[in-house]
């Protein structure tokens, strides 16, 4: 059981939604990492004003005593358990704050003077056995001067200041919520956007199939030439492979038509033989000349509708290389006319089609020129450049020196259908051949006199293709 390909548009669709998840998730993600360090590195430009303020404020008594500004920077530092903490230790400095009573600080007591740091989140414990709380740590050690000369005093101490973790986690959490708020909702138009986006895009493609129901359904011809630049040589294709396909099957019934009726006459004579009681010498010898007319007939008829016709993506092929070959066994046939033949040739033409018929229009074109030279044939072929991305034309002339073709009978030797015993005398060989194939490449056969060689001369122009 074969599984169904998913459409285009879901394709598109299930694409654009994933790279827009990950996109707005790398965003969220980038803006909240941005916005956690911006808040922390607030947090730690608060708390080192509070210890910068408490440590211009403050005093050491010739006791040693740490003796805090009369107003704290933050009026939290006198509140017990308000969140916001201060001590300083040291080897003799022993101070913290009131908000501290009851607690045990997770105290930074020894670094290097001059030094900062900013630490946790770190627990904070109630000795009264309530909750711990989560706090953050500036630490900022100081040597404190006093005096001068001998009595000159140095007095190291680290200040600490903290701070619980819920005033920034709120900020973030608040923070988080609308950012992934507003990030869902333009997720969500953005997504409303894509799908409208995708199906508009995808528009033209519905027209194509659409359109091809249509000719499938016997409704259209075609498709219409109303397509973007892209669909456009998608376009043009289809419609040249219908009509070559519609060309094929009109040359098919043609040629079943033509032989039917090529054969209605040799069967006509055939049945008056055996009414009028031929004798038997003669019934045979009308057998064996009608019989041969038919094999005629038929071989004939075959050859037409073997020729391929119109190929779109047929591979470029060689010109000289066949041309030659089919040259060297015209002139074992017509050795003794001893016909020079001469070739004029763009290295570079190519040949789009089915090598059968290349064979056919250089094999009777050749021939028909072999035939009625007195010396010389000449052969030239050119590739005629088409429009950009299309693939080149093609130039084919063979030219004879022969008695050449009167100009009042071209028209009636090209006519559609002509048959070989309505032909112009002695330039009747296979032209009807060439004619169906110059046809179903949407080409030309001109037939008019050679100016270098002064016989006939038949040119084959096929267009550019797709």
């Amino acid at each position: 059981m074969s599984v169904r390909a998913p459409s285009l548009e879901a394709r598109q669709l299930l694409a654009a939604s994933l790279g827009l998840v990950a996109f707005l998730g790398l965003t969220g993600f980038a803006l909240d990492r941005a916005f956690t360090e911006t808040a922390t590195s607030s947090l730690r430009e608060r708390l080192k004003s509070y210890a910068s303020a408490y440590y211009a404020g403050s005093e050491i008594s010739r006791k040693l005593e740490f003796q805090p500004p009369y107003v704290p920077p933050d009026p939290r530092f006198s509140q017990p358990g308000s969140g916001l903490y201060a001590a300083a230790t040291g080897p003799k400095i022993d101070w913290s704050s009131a908000s501290t009573l009851g607690r045990d600080l997770p105290l930074q007591r020894t670094m290097p003077a001059g030094q900062m740091r900013m630490d946790g989140p770190l627990e904070l414990v109630d000795r009264a056995g309530g909750p711990s709380e989560q706090v953050y740590r500036f630490a900022y050690s100081v040597i404190w001067e006093d005096g001068s000369g001998k009595n000159k005093r140095e007095i190291p101490f680290v200040f600490n200041v903290f701070e619980n973790t819920v005033d920034l986690d709120q900020q973030i959490s608040v923070f988080r919520w609308a950012l992934w708020r507003y990030l869902g909702a333009a997720a969500v138009l953005l997504l409303a956007v894509q799908i409208i986006a995708v199906r508009w895009s995808l528009q033209p493609l519905r027209r194509v199939q659409r359109e091809l129901q249509r000719v499938q359904r016997g409704m259209a011809e075609g498709l219409s030439g109303s397509h973007p630049r892209e669909l456009a040589p998608l376009a043009e294709s289809i419609n040249a492979f219908i009509v070559s396909e519609r060309e094929n099957l009109d040359r098919y019934r043609n040629t079943l038509s033509d032989l039917a009726h090529s054969l209605k006459t040799p069967l006509a004579v055939l049945r008056t033989s055996l009414d009028n009681d031929t004798q038997v010498d003669a019934l045979r010898e009308d057998v064996r000349i009608q019989v041969q007319r038919m094999n005629e007939i038929v071989s004939y008829q075959l050859s037409r509708g073997a020729s391929s016709g119109h190929q779109l993506f047929a591979a470029p092929l060689e010109i000289e290389a066949r041309a030659e070959g089919i040259v060297t066994s015209l002139e074992k046939v017509y050795v003794g006319k001893r016909v020079l033949c001469e070739f004029d040739l763009d290295g570079k033409a190519r040949f789009h089609g089915d090598q059968g018929d290349l064979m056919e229009l250089l094999g009777n074109l050749l021939e028909n020129a072999f035939k009625w030279a007195r010396s010389r044939v000449l052969l030239s072929v050119r590739s005629e450049p088409g429009p950009a991305n299309r693939r080149p034309g093609l130039l084919l002339t063979v030219e004879d020196d022969g008695p050449g073709i009167p100009p009042e009978q071209v028209e009636r030797l090209l006519q559609r259908g002509v048959r070989g015993d309505e032909r112009v005398q002695g330039h009747g060989i296979g032209l009807s051949i060439v004619q169906n194939i110059v046809r179903a490449y949407h080409g030309e056969l001109i037939v008019d006199a050679s100016r270098e060689l002064e016989g006939a001369r038949f040119t084959v122009r096929i267009p550019p293709g797709l």
